[in-house]
């Protein structure tokens, strides 16, 4: 399959937020000293005078942005999402999530690909904790066309949102016919042995990870959820009866992330094994991305690899019951 590489997601990000912010003067860009890798040094170059350095004080910037988004604002806060999401949680608890407030809050260098900062400036539970706190909208867009599209949804949405964006270009996965909903899933790739259900970037190399199990005689549907949080409980399970199996495939701890939200909804609605790969409840390192995808068996050779055992285990299984 041909693979296109389009802009990283926080370059569509800032790009998407400064075009907006044209026609809206509500939109203001608090930064933690992370403009330059967010995507918010575009902002801030087309409206300098609505973007509010904060330094790195990620618990004041969410206060501060929660008093904004109180008398009218539309506060946009952007950081690594290590800080924001990590370092400051019990402020988007208090006081964004609890009372609700119209905040984005958009945590940057999401998952595994940071740029060799290393275990310190990764986090790989943002999705976790994110997904629990009660009204907040969970976003990974796929790539840069799903990302221009989910800031647009995201800012006219009235409420708290978290969204990851990530440093790196990735495989384009949609053109601009694509129409991105919040709470929808995508269907990347038809299947019948098996569903795999990924977010973010990882989609990517999830469907390149199907192309090579068609070519070792499995068939495998791809799922992409750009919506953690409200999920596609419906799509879930329309891949779940299909497939009978499910392997969530995702840059995130497998504890509590989306093979958590996964396994949550097919439990209560369509029973069926659901394997999850991922970060096995450990910390990163530094390193390429290439040899980083590889040692946490990320990139699309390793995913179709554990698919394939999988999906033979199951097989045999199947056989095995049938005796």
């Amino acid at each position: 399959m041909t693979i296109t590489l389009g802009k990283p997601s926080r370059t569509a990000f800032g790009e998407t937020l400064a075009e907006l912010a044209d026609d809206d003067p509500r939109i203001l860009v608090l930064d933690g000293d992370m403009a330059s890798s967010t995507g918010a040094q575009i902002f801030e170059a087309a409206h300098p005078e609505r973007f509010l350095q904060m330094g790195i004080a990620e618990q004041n910037m969410l206060a501060a942005a929660a008093g904004l988004a109180a008398t009218g604002f539309v506060p946009v806060v952007t950081s690594f999402a290590a800080f924001v999401a990590g370092r400051a949680f019990d402020s988007i608890r208090v006081v964004i999530a609890q009372p609700g407030l119209n905040v984005k809050v958009v945590g940057a260098y999401a998952g595994l690909l940071t740029g060799k900062t290393g275990k310190t400036h990764q986090i790989f539970n943002d999705v976790a904790l994110m997904r629990t706190l009660s009204g907040v909208v969970v976003l990974a867009p796929g790539d840069e066309e799903e990302t221009r599209q989910a800031t647009k949804a995201m800012l006219e949405l009235n409420g708290p949102v978290y969204m990851q964006t990530t440093r790196d270009p990735s495989p384009a996965l949609f053109d601009s016919d694509y129409h991105f909903e919040i709470g929808r899933a995508v269907v990347l790739r038809e299947g019948t042995d098996v569903t795999l259900v990924s977010t973010g970037p990882q989609s990517a190399r999830a469907r390149e990870a199907a192309e090579i199990l068609s070519r070792q005689g499995v068939s495998a549907a791809v799922l992409h959820l750009p919506t953690i949080k409200p999920i596609d409980e419906d799509a879930l399970v329309r891949a779940a009866q299909t497939t009978g199996l499910v392997v969530v495939v995702e840059e995130q701890n497998v504890l509590g992330g989306l093979g958590g939200a996964v396994a949550e909804v097919l439990s209560d609605r369509c029973p069926v094994p659901v394997k999850r790969l991922g970060i096995l409840d450990t910390y990163g390192e530094s390193g390429s991305n290439d040899v980083l995808l590889d040692k946490y068996r990320l990139s699309a050779a390793a995913v179709a690899s554990d698919v394939l055992s999988i999906v033979d285990t199951s097989r045999e299984l199947a056989v095995a019951g049938q005796q």
